[in-house]
């Protein structure tokens, strides 16, 4: 379950740094890279127990 937390996050950062780049897909774009944040942050939580 933790690789495929990781997969996501990775997969919403390179989705966030292709849009950053192509300005089509606005705030949308944005809200990938919160994910992602979020994904992370939760599994480095979990992983600290």
């Amino acid at each position: 379950m933790r690789s495929l937390l990781y997969i996501i996050a990775v997969v919403l950062v390179i989705g966030w740094l292709l849009g950053a780049f192509v300005y089509s897909a606005g705030g949308l774009i944005h809200i990938l890279l919160v994910i992602a944040i979020i994904v992370v942050l939760l599994n480095v939580i979990r992983g600290g127990r």
